[in-house]
């Protein structure tokens, strides 16, 4: 086996696996290292993504939402279920068969474009500008030249200070997805995606669900009209957030965890819960990597330093995804490892940050791109907005989910599309007619006036479109 490559990706998460196929596609000898171990110690690609991400918790929100149709959905549809039981086991061997799954499917996409895998760690050693030695720690150890090295370590979860995960009690979102017994009461620190997802699956299984939120917001990334619309909404189905708090002791017993804090009125509180889930976000992935062995700089907050093109401050040395600025998205990182493999080609590889959509998989599901409405406002740019709900939708009405809207805003003069804002049924399909309108310059008349399948949910995206002329057909 060749030890001398072209191009060596450390990471096989979304950004490392996809830039390692698109550098063997250019013709380049590529390499890609990745350390996660499956359950029997074989390779498991795919980063946090595919083994404890976006993949498994899906699976979980699946099942769990097929569940809760079950037991208070399908009965309106004239389908009684007498007799609903939960086997938790299973529920989880399924979201164990999907992650190996694409862990097989990464390794077989290895194979078919010639890119070469190494199962362990891989740090540098040394090197410059003519190649770098990187070290690979796994069933044995060995040394490997690159020419090119691309660093997709991704990201770990963040702990409170203090207050360590042991996976058992105190949960990241590796434990969240590996629960053997639903509890019957949950607490979650932080009403991000992770905390709001697996809330979502554990509370539809039969947990008291309290997620407790240090912002006053809930949800301020998103549009304040789409976010307060979805606190309203899960709110109903029976999850508890609470805003404002600030955390104070955590003690974990033998069976059950107590936090202390204080409420957005500055009166202390105590809960009680048989597991605690912390997702307060994300630490870049550094640990391990040697990269003070060849100057790699990072900047302030641990992050490898990168400019606009994903280049590091050594020659020939580009990182990609969790482990570099902007957001801690998949899509995000594939499309910088893309880039990054076309540069290497001399290409002009492009990622549009503005056009880089959002998704929160909760029930109703939330998805943006572009700007928020406040944030419109805070620069000062003058716009139109239009809304519709989707309780106006015959598509919507027929799959008895009517809960939610499409808000777009255009720009007040020229009417190019500025944010497309979703909550509401299949909200992650329907954000990507608005990723393309975006990156194309659209107006909101250029939707107004595409002819739309009908009944389909996306006829909610063209009647919103109509809207912000205020001239929607159907509300």
């Amino acid at each position: 086996m060749s030890k001398n490559f072209d191009v060596v990706v450390i990471g096989g998460g979304p950004g490392g696996y996809i830039a390692a196929i698109r550098a063997a596609q250019l013709g380049f000898n590529t390499a890609c290292i990745d350390e996660w171990k499956n359950e029997k110690g074989g390779p498991a690609p795919g980063g946090t993504c595919t083994n404890v991400g976006c993949i498994p918790s899906k699976a979980l929100l699946q099942s769990s939402e097929h569940y809760e149709h079950a037991g208070h959905g399908f009965a309106e549809h004239g389908i009684e279920v007498k007799g609903l039981g939960l086997d938790l086991g299973k529920m989880l061997g399924r979201k164990n068969t999907v992650v190996k799954q694409n862990n097989d499917g990464i390794l077989y996409l290895f194979k078919k474009n010639k890119v070469t895998f190494f199962h362990g760690r891989g740090s540098f050693v040394k090197g410059d500008a003519n190649g770098y030695e990187i070290k690979v720690a796994g069933a044995t150890e060995e040394s490997i030249t690159a020419k090119h090295v691309i660093i997709a370590t991704g990201s770990n979860a963040r702990a409170l200070p203090g207050t360590p995960f042991d996976e058992q009690l105190i949960l990241s979102n590796a434990g969240a997805l590996a629960i053997t017994e639903v509890p019957k009461k949950l607490g979650v620190i932080g009403a991000g995606v992770i905390g709001l997802e697996m809330g979502s699956v554990w509370r539809r299984l039969g947990a008291e669900v309290t997620v407790l939120e240090a912002l006053p917001a809930f949800l301020g990334a998103v549009d304040e009209q789409i976010a307060k619309e979805a606190q309203k909404l899960l709110t109903k189905q029976g999850l508890k957030v609470s805003l404002g708090v600030k955390i104070g002791e955590i003690k974990a017993g033998k069976k059950s965890v107590t936090v202390e804090y204080t409420d957005s009125q500055g009166a202390a509180q105590k809960g009680e819960f048989d597991k605690l889930i912390v997702s307060i976000g994300r630490t870049p992935n550094t640990i391990g990597l040697n990269g003070e062995a060849i100057g790699l700089k990072l900047d302030e907050r641990g992050f490898v330093a990168v400019d606009g093109d994903c280049k590091t401050n050594l020659a020939n040395v580009w990182a990609v995804g969790d482990v570099v600025r902007g957001p801690m998205l998949a899509h995000k990182a594939e499309e910088e490892g893309v880039a990054v493999a076309e540069r290497i080609a001399g290409q002009h590889g492009h990622v549009n940050f503005n056009t880089i959509p959002w998704v929160i998989y909760t029930s109703p599901e939330i998805a943006w791109v572009g700007k928020t409405e406040q944030q419109l406002k805070a620069d000062g740019v003058a716009y139109k907005a239009g809304t519709f709900p989707f309780l106006a939708n015959g598509r919507a009405r027929a799959l008895g989910d009517t809960s939610g809207m499409v808000k777009f805003l255009a720009d007040a003069k020229t009417d190019e599309i500025l944010g497309v804002h979703i909550v509401g049924p299949m909200a992650s399909e329907l954000i990507s007619e608005a990723v393309v309108a975006m990156e194309f310059k659209a107006s909101a008349e250029d939707i107004a006036r595409i002819c739309h399948a009908h009944p389909s949910l996306s006829e909610a995206t063209k009647e919103a479109a109509l809207a912000v002329d205020k001239r929607a057909l159907n509300f």
